[in-house]
């Protein structure tokens, strides 16, 4: 006579545990979401993970330091494209506006589309890099075997002389790797499911 009660408290402890293990999980879900923006906006202020910065003009201010930047160029699996600088490597100083170049080359029978994604090395240079203008804030389409041409505009912000993580520093890679959008793999993909027209039968 005395169990049920017991058992009803138990249930009740349980359910209460359950509800406080789903709003928990829930509230850390949400955490994490949140924390992707966050953590973008935290990279592009900091250049943390040598995240580059972006800028609308270009410094009055000249550095007489000399610096490398060389260029790097990747295309990931499931977009048939192939990508390239058109120089390796150039150099330059503290607030000296740079034109560069990149060529793409669909190498497909068919439209596709690519979407960059960038970085520099060493790290600390994310926070001195500085770009005007960048193919990489937007996805690129191309036709069937169609080539383009690209442009980077970019200075080295001349505070960089003030960064001691930088004296050791004589040269920046700035690496870009071109990634099929979401969805896009698919879409890229050559179509193998269509059915393919009978053949005529031959004659005796």
């Amino acid at each position: 006579m005395d169990r049920a009660p017991s058992r009803k408290r138990s249930s009740g402890g349980q359910r209460t545990t359950a509800l406080a293990i789903g709003l928990l999980g829930g509230l850390m879900l949400g955490a994490s979401f949140a924390a992707v923006p966050l953590y973008r906006l935290f990279c592009s202020a900091t250049g943390y993970g040598g995240t580059t910065q972006t800028a609308s003009h270009a410094p009055k201010a000249r550095g007489q330091r000399e610096l490398s930047v060389r260029f790097d160029a990747n295309v990931a699996p499931g977009l048939p494209w192939r990508f390239e600088p058109e120089t390796p490597e150039v150099t330059v100083r503290p607030g000296e506006p740079t034109t560069v170049y990149f060529r793409a080359t669909n190498l497909s029978d068919r439209p596709t589309e690519g979407v960059a994604r960038f970085n520099v090395q060493p790290d600390q240079a994310g926070a001195w890099f500085d770009k005007l203008q960048c193919f990489c804030f937007s996805a690129e389409k191309l036709g069937p075997h169609e080539k383009a041409e690209w442009a980077v505009v970019f200075f080295l912000d001349p505070k960089l002389t003030e960064d001691e993580t930088m004296n050791a520093v004589d040269a920046i890679t700035l690496s870009y790797t071109f990634f099929a959008p979401p969805g896009g793999a698919e879409k890229n993909a050559p179509k193998t499911g269509a059915a393919e027209s009978p053949a005529s039968p031959g004659k005796s």
